[in-house]
C-alpha cells in the first residue's frame, strides 16, 4: 500500500520526519517498507534561480543568438548566450546555472561552461518545458517585475517534495487500506505519546440533491453476496482531464490519471477505503440496477476486452437487461465512462469478501478494489464515500445530482462487543497498565466504552476492524500502540524443566539422516502438500477415494492433499531432467494424508483422516559418471536398497525386528515391502513402472523408496543406539544351495531363519540365483549365507551342527526346499 506523505497530514495533524512517520507507523504493526522522495517536476528544479538580464547585444558571429549578462545575485553577473527570441534587457528570467541537470525524458544532461560560436556561455536562460513547469517553448520564461533575483526556482514555484511511504499491509489489517485507515493508527500512536494531534476528514456538508432528472432503483436478489448496495446518479457532467492536483496525488502512490470521473472513484477508495465504480448512466437499461448470479455459461467482456464465462458463483451487477459489471472485480466493456459520457451513475457497496476472493481466483483477475473486498472494507462507510464522490463530480466535472441516494441495507452489519478485563489484559502482556491507559488507547482506536467497573470495560468494536472480535484480539491492538518497546524485559526468568520427549528425538534422528543422505550426495527437495488429483485416478495403492480433497481448490493441480511423496519428486526429477540435470539424489521428509470412509464419524469428523511424516527417496541416472578413476556405471535397485539398509541401521531398526514381502504396489514393476511383526506397513520400495515414469514424462529409470517415518518413530521410540566394542569371538558363515519352487521369495526363507534362530543368527544374505539348465520343471536355486555368533563365547562344531540342520528341516517342511 503506497501512502503519500502529504496526503497523509491532511487527515491527522502532525510535525514528524517522513522518516519518523515510517517509524511510527512500523512501531503500531504497519510495517514500512521503504521510504522514496517523489517530486513533481524531475530534479526538483535545483540549480535554477531567478535572475535579471542587465544587457542584451545581438551576438557577433550569428543573426539570432544574443549574447546577455545576467544578475543571478551573485558577485558578478553571468554572461550567458541566449537563443530566444523574446530575450531584452530588463526581463526577469530563470537560469540554469553552472551545474545544473536538465531533463529530457529519461535524458539528462548538465549546464557547463562552453563557447558557443567564439563567445563564452556560463549558464542557460530557460523556456516553460526545458524545466518542466509548462510544455511551450516558443521563448523564454519572462517573470513579473516582483520576482526577487537569486531566489531559487523551487521556490519561486512553491514546489515541494513528496514523500512515498510503502506500508506492508497484513491480510488481517484490511482497515489499513486507505490514507483515511493509516491516518487513524498515527493518531492514536501520536496521542499515546503526548503529540498535540487531531483526526479529521472533509464532511459531507456540501453535499445536496440538485434535481430529480434520473432516479435509478435498484434491487439486491443475493443478499448473502451483497450486504449493501448504494448509488447515485450525476447528469450532465464533462468528461475530461483531471485537474493537477489530483493527477499528481494519484502519480505519487503510482495510479495513472484516466479522466476526472475515474479519477475521481480512486481517489476516494485510496483516501478512505471504498472501491467504487462509475457506469454510464445510458447504458443502465430500464434505469434500474440489480444485483444477481448469472445463469452457468453466461458470456461477460470485461473493459479490458478479455471474455469471461460467469455462472451461480459471480455476483453481477446489472441493468433491468444485462450484467454491466463483475461485482467488486471488474467493470464490463461499453458501460464504463467514456469521453462521450454526459451522465453517470456512482455505486459504493459492500460484497462479502469470501464471494469477491473467489470469482477473483476463478477468472484470474485481480484488481486494486477485489483486493480490499476480498479482505473487508468498512460496511458503514458506503454512504460517506458516495457523497464525496457526488461533491467532487460536481466540482470537477460540472455534473448535477439528479437523484436522491439509494441505500439498500436489508441486514445491518452489527458492531461486535467485547468485554475486555484489565487483569487480562494485564495478565497477557505482561506488564501493569494503567486502566485508564488501556481504556485511552482502545478510544483513539475509534472503540466506544458502552460500560464499565473497576475490573473491566465494556468496548463496541467498529464493523471495519474485522480483525477484532476477541478480548485478545483487543489487547493486541493496545499493546502495538502502547508499544512492544515499552514493555520491559524482567530482572528474573521463571521456567520449568522439560523433558525430551518423543518429538524431540523424532526430530533429532530425522536430522541425523539427512545429514547422512546429503554425505551420500543427496539433496533434500520440499514440495506442496496439495497436489493433482488426476496422479490418484488409476493407482491401487493410492484410491482416488482416499484422497483428501480441498473445498475451494485454486486449481485443478491443487485440489486434493497427497497420499505420497512419489509424484512431487517425480515432477522435480522431470524438471531437472529436461534442463540436462540427469544423474540425482532426491530425499524429502513430509506429510502424507489419508481418508478413510469407512470411517467416517457424525461426532467425531476427523476419525476419518489420518496425517504421518514419510520420507521419500529417489534415485535415477548414473552413479558414477565421467570418472578417470571408475567406468561409468547406472545407479541401480541394489543401490537404494543400500541408502535404506543405512538408514534402518543408524536408528535402531535391527533385521530381526521386520519383515521382508513383495510389493504389490502398481507404481513399481518390481518392488518390495517392510513390515514390522504387528504387520504394519514401514517401507515400499522398488523400481517405478514404465506406465509411472511415462505419465512423469520421464524417460530414464527411477528408483523410488518411501519410508513411513511416523510408523518407523513409534517402533524404535524405546530403542537405544549404542556403541558396542567388536566381539571377541569369531563368527561363523555357512552356505546353503536350496533348490525351491519358482514362487518362493528370499524374504520367506530369512523369516524362517530367523525364527528358528533368534539369539545366535546375526545376518542372512542371498549371495546367487541361478534359474536354467540341469534344474527340474518349475524350480529355481538360491545361495544363501548365515552369520552366527556367540556374544559370549567361541561357538563349536555341534552347536553349530545343530542350528543348521534344524534350520535345514524348517525350510523342508515349509518351503519344500532341498539341499544341490
Amino acid at each position: 500500500m503506497n501512502i503519500s506523505y502529504k496526503w497523509l497530514k491532511e487527515y491527522v495533524d502532525f510535525d514528524l520526519t517522513p522518516q519518523a512517520v515510517c517509524d511510527a507507523l512500523t512501531s503500531t504493526g504497519l510495517e514500512v517498507g521503504s521510504l522514496e522522495e517523489v517530486q513533481s517536476i524531475k530534479g526538483g528544479l535545483k540549480g535554477l534561480y531567478v535572475g535579471k538580464v542587465l544587457t542584451c547585444d545581438v551576438h557577433p558571429n550569428s543573426d539570432h543568438l544574443h549574447v546577455t549578462t545576467v544578475d543571478l545575485g551573485h558577485e558578478n553577473p553571468s554572461q550567458i548566450v541566449c537563443g530566444a527570441p523574446n530575450v531584452a534587457a530588463g526581463q526577469k528570467v530563470i537560469v540554469a546555472d553552472l551545474g545544473c541537470v536538465l531533463y529530457d525524458g529519461d535524458k539528462e544532461f548538465v549546464i557547463k561552461k562552453s563557447k558557443l560560436r567564439g563567445v563564452e556561455s556560463n549558464g542557460m536562460i530557460c523556456a516553460e518545458d526545458e524545466i518542466g513547469v509548462g510544455t511551450s517553448h516558443d521563448g523564454i520564461i519572462v517573470l513579473p517585475e516582483d520576482a526577487v533575483v537569486g531566489t531559487p526556482a523551487a521556490e519561486y514555484y512553491n514546489l515541494e517534495s513528496d514523500w512515498l511511504i510503502e506500508v506492508d499491509i497484513t491480510a488481517n489489517r484490511a482497515d489499513a487500506l486507505s490514507h483515511w485507515g493509516v491516518a487513524r493508527d498515527l493518531y492514536a500512536w501520536l496521542k499515546r505519546n503526548g503529540y498535540q494531534t487531531s483526526l479529521h476528514r472533509p464532511d459531507c456538508s456540501a453535499f445536496s440533491v440538485d434535481n430529480e432528472d434520473l432516479p435509478i432503483d435498484v434491487e439486491i436478489e443475493n443478499t448473502e453476496a451483497c450486504k449493501r448496495y448504494a448509488c447515485v446518479s450525476i447528469t450532465g457532467c464533462e468528461v475530461r482531464e483531471s485537474p493537477e492536483w489530483l493527477q499528481n496525488k494519484l502519480k505519487v502512490i503510482g495510479l495513472r490519471p484516466i479522466n476526472n470521473i475515474v479519477d475521481i472513484t480512486n481517489y476516494v477508495m485510496m483516501a478512505y477505503g471504498q472501491p467504487m465504480h462509475c457506469f454510464d448512466a445510458d447504458m443502465v437499461e430500464g434505469r434500474k440496477i440489480v444485483v444477481r448470479t448469472q445463469p452457468e455459461g453466461t458470456k461477460f467482456v470485461t473493459l479490458d476486452g478479455e471474455e469471461h464465462t460467469l455462472g451461480l458463483h459471480d455476483l453481477s451487477i446489472c441493468n433491468a437487461v444485462a450484467p454491466m459489471c463483475i461485482a467488486g472485480i471488474f467493470g464490463g466493456k461499453g458501460s464504463g465512462t467514456y469521453e462521450t459520457t454526459v451522465n453517470v451513475v456512482l455505486e459504493s457497496a459492500y460484497f462479502h469478501p469470501t464471494w469477491i476472493r473467489k470469482s477473483a481466483r476463478r477468472h484470474g483477475l485481480s484488481t486494486d478494489a477485489s483486493f480490499r473486498f476480498e479482505r473487508g472494507i468498512d460496511p458503514n462507510g458506503i454512504v460517506y464515500a458516495l457523497k464525496q464522490a457526488a461533491i467532487m463530480c460536481r466540482e470537477l466535472a460540472g455534473g448535477k445530482v439528479s437523484m436522491h441516494i439509494k441505500d439498500v441495507y436489508p441486514e445491518p452489519v452489527e458492531n461486535a462487543e467485547v468485554r475486555l478485563e484489565y487483569g487480562y489484559v494485564r495478565s497477557i502482556i505482561g506488564k501493569d497498565i494503567e486502566s485508564e491507559m488501556i481504556k485511552s488507547i482502545c478510544e483513539s482506536l475509534e472503540m466506544k466504552v458502552t460500560g464499565e467497573t473497576e475490573a473491566w470495560v465494556d468496548l463496541e468494536i467498529p464493523a471495519y476492524r474485522v480483525d477484532v472480535q476477541r478480548p485478545c484480539d483487543v489487547v493486541e491492538d493496545i499493546l502495538r500502540i502502547y508499544g512492544y518497546n515499552n514493555v520491559e524485559i524482567p530482572t528474573q526468568l521463571k521456567g520449568c524443566l522439560v523433558v525430551k520427549g518423543d518429538e524431540d528425538k523424532k526430530h533429532k534422528l530425522g536430522n541425523l539422516v539427512s545429514e547422512q543422505l546429503v554425505g551420500c550426495g543427496f539433496n533434500e527437495i520440499l514440495n506442496n502438500s496439495l497436489t493433482k488429483g488426476a496422479y490418484y485416478s488409476a493407482h491401487n495403492a493410492y484410491p482416488e477415494e482416499n484422497c483428501v480433497r480441498i473445498m475451494n481448490p485454486l486449481s485443478s493441480d491443487l485440489n486434493v492433499m497427497r497420499q505420497t511423496l512419489l509424484f512431487g519428486g517425480l515432477e522435480s526429477i522431470e524438471h531437472n531432467s529436461k534442463r540436462k540435470n540427469q544423474n540425482l539424489r532426491f530425499f524429502e521428509f513430509g506429510n502424507v494424508y489419508h481418508l478413510s470412509p469407512e470411517k467416517r464419524n457424525h461426532d467425531n469428523p476427523m476419525m476419518a483422516y489420518t496425517e504421518n511424516c514419510h520420507l521419500g527417496i529417489w534415485v535415477t541416472g548414473k552413479r558414477v559418471e565421467g570418472s578417470w578413476a571408475h567406468a561409468d556405471e547406472d545407479s541401480s535397485y541394489y543401490e537404494l536398497e543400500a541408502y535404506v539398509q543405512n538408514i534402518l541401521t543408524r536408528i535402531g531398526v535391527k533385521p530381526g525386528m521386520t519383515v521382508r514381502k513383495k510389493s504389490i504396489n502398481d507404481v513399481f514393476a518390481e518392488g518390495v515391502m517392510i513390515e514390522n511383526r504387528g504387520g504394519k506397513k514401514l517401507i515400499e520400495m522398488g523400481i517405478l513402472s514404465k506406465k509411472t515414469l511415462k505419465a512423469a514424462d520421464i524417460d530414464s529409470p527411477v528408483y523410488y523408496a518411501e519410508l513411513n517415518w511416523t510408523a518407523l518413530m513409534k517402533m524404535v521410540r524405546k530403542n537405544t543406539v549404542l556403541y558396542t566394542e567388536i566381539s571377541k569371538y569369531p563368527a561363523v558363515s555357512r552356505d546353503l544351495a536350496l533348490l525351491i519352487d519358482k514362487g518362493v521369495e528370499f524374504a520367506a526363507i530369512e523369516e524362517i531363519a530367523r525364527q528358528t534362530e533368534k539369539k545366535l543368527l546375526k545376518k542372512v544374505e542371498l549371495f546367487d540365483v541361478y534359474e536354467g539348465k540341469n534344474l527340474p520343471e518349475g524350480k529355481k536355486s538360491y545361495a544363501v549365507n548365515f552369520i552366527l555368533q556367540d556374544e559370549t563365547k567361541t561357538l563349536n562344531d555341534k552347536q553349530i551342527e545343530a542350528i543348521m540342520n534344524k534350520l535345514i528341516t524348517n525350510l523342508k517342511n515349509k518351503l519344500g526346499a532341498e539341499l544341490r
